[in-house]
């Protein structure tokens, strides 16, 4: 098989360079973890072997992460937000209504938030040695061990210690001087290390389990033996997932989803998941605003000022809704509700209404939460709307609250966070731990 033109999708103005291999039934989009190199992927032939086998059965898209490979590379690492918009920049540019993603190690989450945020977009998910993040995980020094992966990065001592984990690789020669030179030519040293800082960030940041209840489509959960104290995680992470299973394959090699053991586990799921109906619960992003003290300035400015000036505000809130790709879903008396496909958006765009609307004399208090929601009449509904509106009406006059999961989705986004502590939420079960958006 040859290896097909490179091409390139836009996801704002950063160029995310894809290759489609295959011209099956099924699309399936290969979610790279760490680097990739789409020239140099094809050099080797335990690669090539596994592009041919998918794409006996599909349509085979495979793309270099923004900052890696051939794609743009950024001055600054993206959260996760940004990296899936670059999943769905390049199936818009294929044509492609919906997958199934395969993805591995960190390139897990990508494609588990992709699923439970665009469930009608994903066919299917098989996730190789996902993380959970959170309590799960820990490093002893992280600024001393990223620095080791930039001062190491591309050497061929580098290569062995990360092959180490993988006995078949480690013993394949020829992949390793391969494997080398798909380092020096996935990132550079300085890359590499901004690459491990988000990722280490956002993997002690975050707790991924509610976006793995969120996921509505089948999902398969592939592990080795190479960890057996793991294995409580991976089946974990299988069992938050409504419909999926997992499955420990036989060997030890941590990495190689392109490797025997994993193909014959993925080929026949994917070729047995059925077309499935567009599921009704999605994950989603609400943010509710409310104006501070509005009698009281009802009173001071009287109806027809203040029916003027709210207008005004309505006005502002709307293009700023517009700008971070909100939508709305309600209007009451002089406060928002909104939804977002993203939490980092969500609260850019809270602050930005808060900065805005300021400077027309008003205050605002804000409350954003990422939760899994019924679909009802095209608008989202059911709990997780519930404490997004209750984590707004414990804000301060011109604070931005947020639940726990939206700081964890947004670790690495840059966005830092006060603790505010425990909270009773009204007609919510249990404590909810909110935080608030800092300045800055």
């Amino acid at each position: 098989m040859e290896m097909p033109d490179i091409r390139y999708a836009w996801s704002g103005d950063v160029a995310i360079a894809y290759q489609v291999v295959g011209d099956g039934p099924l699309d399936v989009v290969l979610v790279p973890s760490w680097v990739s190199n789409l020239v140099w992927q094809w050099q080797s032939p335990r690669w090539t072997s596994f592009y041919e086998r998918m794409a006996s059965f599909s349509r085979l898209i495979v793309f270099d992460k923004r900052g890696t490979g051939l794609s743009d590379r950024p001055r600054f690492f993206p959260d996760l937000e940004t990296r899936i918009d670059d999943v769905r920049s390049v199936l818009a540019a294929v044509g492609s209504e919906r997958a199934a993603l395969v993805a591995s190690h960190e390139g897990c989450w990508m494609a588990s938030l992709f699923a439970a945020t665009y469930p009608e977009a994903t066919h299917s998910l098989v996730l190789y040695h996902p993380w959970l993040g959170g309590a799960d995980h820990r490093m002893r020094d992280v600024e001393r061990d990223l620095t080791d992966v930039r001062d190491q990065w591309g050497t061929p001592a580098d290569a062995d210690e990360m092959l180490a984990v993988s006995p078949t690789l480690a013993a394949d020669d020829a992949y390793r001087d391969w494997f080398v030179n798909l380092l020096r030519l996935g990132a550079s040293p300085s890359g590499a290390y901004a690459f491990n800082r988000m990722m280490v960030e956002t993997l002690l940041g975050s707790d991924f389990a509610d976006v793995y209840r969120a996921i509505r489509v089948p999902t398969l959960v592939l592990y080795s033996r190479y960890r057996p104290d793991a294995r409580e995680v991976y089946a974990r992470v299988a069992d938050l997932i409504p419909e999926g299973r997992s499955v420990e394959l036989p060997g030890e090699d941590y990495i190689g989803i392109f490797l025997d053991e994993p193909m014959r586990e993925i080929e026949p799921f994917l070729r047995s998941v059925p077309w499935h109906e567009e599921p009704d619960r999605l994950l989603v992003t609400v943010l509710f605003t409310d104006l501070v003290s509005s009698t009281e300035r009802l009173a001071e400015l009287g109806d027809t000022r203040w029916r003027e000036l709210v207008e005004r505000h309505h006005e502002v809130v709307r293009r700023l809704l517009a700008r971070y790709r909100g939508t709305e879903i309600d209007t009451a008396g002089d406060g928002f509700f909104a939804s977002f496909d993203g939490p980092a958006r969500a609260i850019r765009c809270a602050r930005a209404i808060s900065d805005a609307t300021s400077g027309l004399g008003l205050e605002v208090r804000a409350g954003v939460h990422t939760g899994e929601c019924e679909v009802i009449d095209g608008k989202p509904g059911g709990l997780a709307v519930v404490v997004g509106e209750r984590v707004s009406s414990v804000a301060a006059p011109g604070e931005v609250l947020a639940s726990g999961t939206v700081k964890d989705l947004v670790a690495g986004s840059g966005l830092s966070f006060d603790d505010r502590g425990e909270h009773e939420l009204k007609g919510v079960p249990g404590s909810w731990r909110l935080y608030a958006v800092a300045d800055g």
